[in-house]
């Protein structure tokens, strides 16, 4: 006897919210053999399994504790067999089924929001003659979210999975049912988008070059000039670096960053600046939690790195530029990995984003740039969407039948300009403008911290923290599925962490770590250093703020690099 799903859709498809999947269960007998029923089953499910941290001086620290917590994010069963008409015709005895080949075609779509409210029991009240067995309540916290996306990367710790079950169930106690499983991908529909605001928020970061003595100068050469030295009194240059992206700022999977990059000149040194390096990283944040226990883990995709460009701001031609905008054609051909899912929530697992730009400037006179580079980190919170559009039917419906519901606290609320400050029906709330930039005096320019704002009025209620309501799940049946693009996402199935999330030297199924793979921050290992170098001559083009020009001799690396992870699989029993 065996079992297996034949699906209608190609094996690679990323289903998505509204979508039918549909196929045949097949049902292969070489005897006659007793049935009593065949079922089909439609799962997801959010599975995380965290063990308790080892404390050195802790006798009771020492004892292995795992937690397991699993959510049934959405579970829809078929009975195939028997159909309606012999389950109330019948007696509830088994079916003798004659040998050969047997299809039963089955159809599920997907629903817009997760139902582990709603999941039974595992174990219900047992009564034991006079004696009842009462087992513990579900104390688990439950999030009503919109379904999370696939995901995997995290052997052993975290998964997110769907997957389409067909089990054969047999009446005799000591023959084990048959089953057959075939996971799937799922990529849910992004929430309705806020109007164009015309409105950004920005990263900002000031800092001043240390001042570079020539000391002794130098002989004049037979056939060269020698180079001017700068005035002993001249103040060393100081620059403003602005990563801004548009309010709210809002990457979409599959498509380049909406980014711009400002770099401005604070005071009237005569140096020239020069661009020398330029690397855009997203950073991902997933927190895992099982019960009474919780992690952090950190993901970055390295979008792009150029280094030793070593490129003229602005054009020869400008006299005394202040101000240049870096050209998007740097970055604007790259768009975000394949492997990165949407920002979501759900009951035990949750992922944000943040975009960090690393700029590196130097300076210098024409033909003699100084050795001197800074690094400037900016970093922006970002959120990721699918890039799925909800159908327009669904967006009228969502606003001719609005329902309120109660808003959760969010695992990772958003913050809120102006939070910190005590309102009164006196105190009037403070418009939202970009923090001013002085120009003098530089005292403290060398070592400010990022900056984070926004350049316009705070309109963070239009983005809704919560799923769309129970109400379109009710009509989702009469909403055909979306016609629109789809987005190419890969469920990457090695570890997307720098670190082993497990021992590799342990067995298979324990979860045993060394000292410096244990749980918590102390795990995260410190990033490998960088090495620069800036050669004294300048052999490049100078960078225009044109974007529709072409800008030639530029080292683009668009790959995203892979990180070495070692690929341990999370093998579960499947009921």
């Amino acid at each position: 006897m065996s079992v297996h799903i034949q699906f209608d859709q190609p094996r690679s498809t990323c289903y998505t919210n509204l979508d039918f999947i549909s196929g045949r269960v097949i049902l292969v007998l070489p005897s006659d053999a007793s049935i009593s029923a065949v079922t089909v089953k439609l799962e997801g499910e959010s599975r995380v399994r965290l063990a308790v941290p080892k404390f050195p001086g802790n006798e009771r620290s020492d004892k292995k504790r795992t937690e397991l917590e699993v959510h049934k994010l959405l579970y829809k069963v078929l009975t195939l067999f028997p159909t309606a008409e012999l389950q109330e015709t019948g007696s509830g005895n088994p079916f003798t089924l004659l040998a050969g080949q047997y299809t039963y075609p089955f159809s599920f779509k997907f629903p817009f929001n997760n139902d582990c409210q709603k999941s039974p029991a595992p174990l219900k009240d047992i009564k034991l003659g006079l004696m009842n067995l009462q087992f513990a309540p579900d104390t688990n916290t439950h999030v009503k979210k919109s379904l999370p996306p696939s995901l995997s990367g995290f052997p052993g710790l975290a998964e997110i999975k769907y997957y389409v079950k067909a089990t054969v169930v047999r009446p005799k106690f000591f023959q084990g049912n048959m089953r057959s499983v075939s996971d799937i991908k799922f990529l849910p529909i992004e929430p309705p988008r806020p109007r164009n605001r015309d409105e950004e928020i920005f990263a900002r970061r000031k800092r001043q070059f240390q001042h570079y003595n020539r000391g002794l100068p130098q002989m004049k050469g037979l056939f060269k000039k020698a180079p001017t030295p700068m005035s002993a009194h001249e103040e060393a240059p100081a620059f403003q670096i602005d990563a801004r992206l548009p309010s709210p700022a809002i990457l979409t999977c599959n498509e380049p960053l909406p980014l711009r990059i400002l770099i401005q000149k604070l005071n009237d040194s005569s140096s020239n600046a020069f661009l020398s390096m330029l690397q855009i990283d997203l950073i991902g944040h997933t927190y895992v939690r099982a019960h009474d226990l919780e992690r952090t883990e950190t993901t970055t995709w390295q979008l792009m790195s150029q280094a030793n460009m070593n490129m003229p701001l602005g054009s020869p031609s400008e006299k005394n530029p202040k101000e240049w905008k870096l050209p998007s054609r740097l970055w604007d051909h790259l768009p975000l990995p394949n492997t990165v899912c949407p920002t979501f929530e759900t009951c035990n697992i949750s992922r944000r984003y943040e975009l960090e730009v690393r700029v590196g400037l130097a300076h210098g006179e024409a033909g003699d740039m100084r050795p001197e580079v800074i690094v400037l980190p900016l970093r922006l919170a970002v959120m990721v969407y699918s890039g799925i559009a909800p159908p327009e039917k669904l967006l009228r419906a969502m606003a001719n039948n609005p329902r309120p519901q109660l808003a959760t606290a969010p695992l990772f609320p958003r913050p809120r300009p102006n939070d910190d400050i005590p309102r009164t029906p006196q105190t009037p709330v403070p418009p939202q403008t970009p923090v001013e930039t002085p120009t003098t005096p530089l005292s403290e320019i060398n070592y400010s911290p990022a900056q984070t704002g926004y350049s316009g009025h705070d309109h963070q209620h239009d983005l809704p923290d919560e799923a769309p309501p129970s109400y379109e799940d009710a009509i989702a049946d009469e909403i055909a599925p979306v016609d629109g693009p789809r987005r190419d996402y890969q469920v990457p199935e090695q570890p997307e962490s720098q670190v082993h999330v497990f021992n590799t030297d342990s067995k298979a199924g324990k979860l045993g770590r060394r000292v410096s793979e244990r749980l918590f921050a102390s795990s995260t290992p410190s990033a490998p250093p960088r090495s620069m170098s800036t050669p004294n001559n300048v052999h490049s083009v100078p960078i225009a703020e044109d974007d529709d020009q072409d800008i030639s001799g530029l080292p683009v690396n668009g790959q995203p690099v892979p990180s070495p992870n070692s690929r341990r699989d999370m093998s579960e029993k499947k009921g």
